[in-house]
């Protein structure tokens, strides 16, 4: 019986020898391109690490609190709300003037040395309405003199220019401005000075510096507490100004403070009343009797056209009292 024919491929050892050659030679530079991909994932990997860490974005930062969020403002306000209304208190309770002298030291102040003339604020001083008045004359001194302005130096000239540059960079381009802001507060002062507490009472509160600290002791109680708010609105600056946005940097923004004015028409959107507004409540119209504490808006730039106007998103708004709470609005309105 004849058997089956059997088949076998084969080539030529020189062929063989040949393809093999070929294929170690493709492998070894698959081998290659492979180390090189690697290589660049590293580099890619350092790189990003770098720019985290000066942005302040990395996962390290967020650990250690250096991000900063809306619910970490609002604890951080609240706390620096409260130790200014108890400074306001222990001035009612300790001052060595008169409340009617401190009440038109307190409106020269808020009204930048030019108080209406003639008052129309009741001949009596009422203790609750100065109160207010004081804490609307920190709020100003904080948000225009520490929050606006970035403090980074013991110099307040220094200060000055650096803020000019900031608002010149952050024009040009945002994420250079972030990166060169949080990189300078990395190296900024971390106290406010007897000097430099002097020096914000003495151009934001210069009438109620006179007035409450006649003799330029800062051992004083009532300058001790007006020196301890001042450390922790820098605190609070520090906050705003050297740390990464709640979005991990996705945003590039900066905070900015305002203080309605005293008898401006009340703007939900930018005052929430810490007293209850019986007007309010009747669909009249009120105004503002005192800012407590002043509110924040993020400033950013969806277009790097100088052209194009920032973006201004209230963040927290600033807490008020309106006229009504401090039984004013009848008064002032008909001496009007």
């Amino acid at each position: 019986m004849a058997q089956p024919q059997q088949f076998h491929d084969v080539v030529p050892g020189e062929q063989y020898r040949y393809a093999l050659t070929n294929f170690k030679i493709a492998h070894e530079k698959v081998e290659d391109q492979r180390l090189q991909l690697q290589e660049q994932e590293k580099q890619v990997a350092r790189l990003r690490a770098r720019i985290a860490l000066l942005e302040g974005t990395g996962e390290q930062n967020r650990r250690k609190g250096d991000s900063v969020d809306d619910f970490s403002i609002k604890n951080a306000a609240s706390q620096l709300e409260r130790s200014i209304n108890r400074w306001a208190a222990d001035v009612i309770e300790k001052a060595p003037a008169d409340l009617g002298a401190v009440r038109q030291a307190a409106l020269a102040d808020i009204f930048d040395g030019y108080p209406p003339e003639p008052s129309p604020f009741p001949d009596e001083a009422n203790p609750m309405h100065v109160m207010h008045l004081l804490r609307h004359a920190m709020a100003k001194t904080i948000s225009e003199g520490i929050i606006n302005c970035l403090i980074v130096t013991d110099s307040p000239e220094a200060n000055i220019q650096l803020t000019r540059i900031h608002e010149h960079i952050f024009t040009r381009d945002p994420t250079v401005a972030a990166v060169w802001r949080r990189q300078t507060f990395s190296a900024a002062v971390e106290s406010c000075s007897p000097a430099m507490s002097r020096f914000f009472l003495s151009e934001n509160m210069s009438a109620l510096s006179d007035t409450l600290f006649p003799d330029d002791k800062d051992t004083d109680v009532l300058t001790q507490g007006a020196f301890a708010i001042l450390q922790a609105g820098l605190q609070f600056s520090r906050m705003l100004h050297g740390s990464s946005s709640g979005s991990a940097g996705d945003t590039d923004a900066f905070y900015r403070a305002f203080v309605p004015e005293l008898g401006s028409v009340l703007h939900p959107s930018q005052i929430e009343l810490v007293k209850r507004c019986l007007k309010s409540e009747r669909e009249e119209q009120d105004r503002l009797g005192a800012t407590v504490f002043p509110g924040l808006v993020k400033v950013s730039r969806d277009s790097l056209d100088p052209n194009v106007p920032h973006t201004q998103t209230v963040v927290r708004r600033g807490q008020a009292v309106c006229e009504c709470a401090l039984g004013l609005a009848t008064t002032i309105r008909n001496g009007a």
